[in-house]
């Protein structure tokens, strides 16, 4: 089995860490995070490593992982390099929204580097090490770092995806499309009812089934076939209308409004285009 040796961790690095150390797919070797104490926690919870305080007292590693935040892998990275020898060794970092060039340093110092990204949260790291098995996983890089991580992963339950390197940003923007900007539309549907005069747990009630029976036709379906309501009927004339009311209440949610109609019209003509 390879070592791996952990560079930051936190929810991410301890959750799989464990993972890595209970399924035997490497050997949980050194851990370093931003302190002596948090480096023995995370060893305490991984169940397996050796705490350091710096990058010095790590030994050669077969595996880096870098779980650290997207704006720490660069500085991080490089530090690695200049720490001690890494040709041959793979380097990856976890980060949704950066790819594996970010570890150039790494690659120039003849390493193969990788990113792979665990679509999911990490708040409680226990109920993930817990459950982990069937978390799909963005994966990228170079193909020498795939081939060893790419067992490791499925060792662990992940489902794994190749991403494009160079779209990454796109990916992690769907993310944010399909999770957090969703709860933004929700938001407006929601105040939207209070403003009519709907009680705020009335409201809740009134947008559930709405938004459950949307989601779950997207996915059985897909948006075009899940697509309906004014824009798809081609009933401009109702979207105006509403768009107005929307600004004269608020201008902000008018404005969302009204950037949701374009995107909303074209798949409408989607719509037209498969049936």
């Amino acid at each position: 089995m390879a070592t791996l040796n952990l560079v930051g961790a936190g929810h991410v690095g301890r959750a799989l860490g464990r993972l890595f150390a209970s399924s035997g797919a490497f050997v949980v070797q050194d851990v370093l995070t931003r302190n002596a104490a948090s480096a023995r926690e995370a060893v305490d919870f991984i169940g397996a490593g050796h705490a350091c305080a710096t990058l010095a007292q790590m030994r050669p590693a077969q595996v880096w992982m870098l779980a650290v935040g997207d704006d720490a892998i660069v500085p991080a990275c490089k530090a690695l390099a200049a720490s001690g020898p890494l040709a041959g060794a793979v380097v990856f970092h976890c980060s949704g929204a950066k790819a594996s060039g970010e570890l150039q340093a790494a690659r120039a110092a003849g390493a193969h580097v990788a990113s792979v990204h665990p679509v999911r949260s990490f708040a409680d790291p226990q109920a993930v090490a817990a459950d982990f098995a069937g978390t799909f996983c963005g994966i990228e890089g170079d193909d020498a770092a795939l081939g060893l991580l790419e067992p490791a992963f499925a060792a662990i339950g992940a489902r794994l995806v190749r991403i494009d390197p160079a779209a990454k940003t796109v990916y992690h923007a769907a993310a944010v499309f399909a999770s957090n900007y969703l709860v933004t539309v929700l938001d407006a549907a929601l105040r939207a009812y209070e403003a009519a005069g709907v009680p705020a747990e009335v409201a809740r009630e009134l947008a559930r089934p709405l938004a459950s029976e949307a989601l779950a036709n997207v996915f059985r379906l897909g948006p075009e076939a899940a697509l309906s309501g004014p824009v798809a009927r081609g009933d401009f004339a109702t979207v105006a209308r509403q768009q107005d009311a929307v600004t004269r209440w608020d201008a902000a949610t008018g404005r969302l409004y009204e950037a949701l109609v374009p995107p909303t019209a074209e798949l409408a003509r989607r719509k037209r285009g498969a049936a």
